[in-house]
């Protein structure tokens, strides 16, 4: 045990790879924002909000990957950690400065841009955080800080900028002002502020680990309270991205349920489900199904109603517009066409199916007839006192009725009678010639005129 703990000690220990004074001077530089820095970061927004103006994820990463944003957010936490006040402040003071420039910047780009998309879903997508962002930007934080500190670096820095994702939610808080829309404005200052604290939070905690000097001492009253005020501003942060990680997870499981319940009742009685809806609107939220063809009965709508019990959703959140294919306003006339085929394959690959097992029921069949014409024919040349054949199958049951097998009974009809030896060949070449075993033989002497 002694040595498993030295080994994972090895394996996990910093100290000699760390480089205090170089992480302490490149952190330092990078959180003013004058000269070429201002410059370049008014760049990365403009290509930001192109990007996601015209929905493109590479041109977003791009300008991630050019964007200094990290800078003052590393500043503040790492001026936290080694209690240097002086660093602190100008951390926020350029924290502040980025902040405006990134939003005038974007927010006069989409003024003046001319393209507006029916559905911006890159700009949607920074508009509903949830805990998964926290976590995202916490490991961030971490992988970032640890790349600052160590002495050889690699490109973390990269994969942290891109994956932190800071600057897509200040483009959308320009979106939102250049089109007045708080829920853009409020939904992605929110996950910039999640990002920001939280790559902050990761730093501090970083520095604590890695034990860097500290610049100034300060009281223990002084830590207890910055400590409670740190605790309440992130409980005020975290739990409504819970709240909105929690409602994401119940929408998606009840998008999946609402597939899976059409899925299974596509085509029903005379009718079918050519497309659905789902309302997250009214609370408990609703699966609105469009059928074509005749009417539901009572007894296929149960079905439906059953299959939606099976999966926790209630009666009153499923409604049926059976009269939806005349109904323009609801669906386009391409998307009734569609379902109409969808329903006509359906239909025809259910009865490819039907014909499938008849003809193997038929194969069946025909296997289990037994040639009794051929098997005459060939019993009469070896034969010839017999003068009839009858093959049928049976079940042979023991005397003591404890068990029962399946058999061949041939009743043969002969001139003359047969002994018990001839009888005898008779059974065992009819098992052969059946491939049965066993093979009850009777013969009846019948007079032949």
């Amino acid at each position: 045990m002694s040595n498993l703990k030295n080994s994972i000690k090895e394996i996990l220990t910093m100290s000699d790879q760390v480089n205090y004074s170089g992480a302490s001077d490149s952190i330092k530089k990078n959180i003013y924002f004058r000269g070429p820095n201002v410059y370049i970061l008014a760049c990365a927004i403009i290509i930001a909000s192109i990007g996601l103006n015209v929905n493109s994820i590479p041109v977003i990463i791009g300008a991630m990957l050019i964007s200094p944003v990290m800078g003052p957010i590393l500043g503040f936490g790492f001026g936290l950690g080694i209690r240097d006040s002086r660093l602190v402040k100008d951390s926020l003071k350029n924290f502040a400065v980025m902040v405006s420039i990134s939003i005038v910047a974007s927010t006069l780009y989409f003024i003046l841009s001319p393209l507006n998309l029916e559905k911006p879903t890159e700009l949607l997508a920074r508009t509903n955080p949830t805990i998964y962002d926290v976590l995202i930007a916490l490991f961030g934080g971490f992988a970032g800080i640890f790349e600052i500190s160590r002495k050889e670096r690699g490109t973390v820095l990269s994969g942290v900028a891109i994956a932190t994702a800071l600057m897509p939610p200040l483009c959308t808080v320009g979106y939102g002002l250049s089109v007045m829309n708080w829920q853009y404005i409020l939904g992605a200052m929110y996950l910039f502020v999640i990002n920001s604290i939280f790559i902050a939070l990761a730093t501090y905690a970083t520095v604590k680990y890695l034990q860097y000097p500290v610049v100034e001492s300060v009281t223990d009253r002084r830590t207890q309270m910055t400590r409670t005020t740190a605790s309440i501003v992130l409980i005020l942060i975290i739990v409504p991205s819970v709240i909105s990680a929690i409602n994401i997870i119940r929408e998606s499981n009840f998008r999946i349920h609402a597939h899976n319940i059409v899925e299974e009742n596509r085509s029903i009685g005379q009718g079918f489900i050519y497309d659905y809806k789902i309302d997250n609107g009214v609370k408990p939220p609703v699966i609105e199904l469009y059928m074509a063809g005749q009417r539901l009965d009572l007894k296929n709508k149960e079905k439906i109603y059953t299959s939606a019990e099976r999966f926790g959703i209630g009666r009153s959140q499923i409604r049926f517009h059976e009269d939806a294919a005349r109904q323009h306003d609801v669906l386009s006339e391409s998307q009734i066409v569609k379902g109409i085929y969808e329903h006509t394959d359906m239909q025809l690959q259910a009865l490819n199916d039907t014909i499938a097992s008849l003809k193997g029921r038929l194969y069946g069949y025909e296997s289990k007839i037994l040639p009794a014409e051929e098997i005459f024919r060939e019993l009469q040349v070896q034969y010839p006192s017999i003068v009839a054949l009858s093959l049928t199958r049976g079940s042979k049951v023991s005397k003591d009725n404890s068990s029962e097998e399946d058999c061949i009974a041939a009743m043969i009809d002969s001139a003359t009678s047969l002994d018990e030896e001839t009888v005898g060949r008779i059974r065992s070449w009819l098992s052969v010639r059946l491939n049965s075993d066993p093979v009850v033989v009777v013969v009846s002497v019948v007079k032949h005129n």
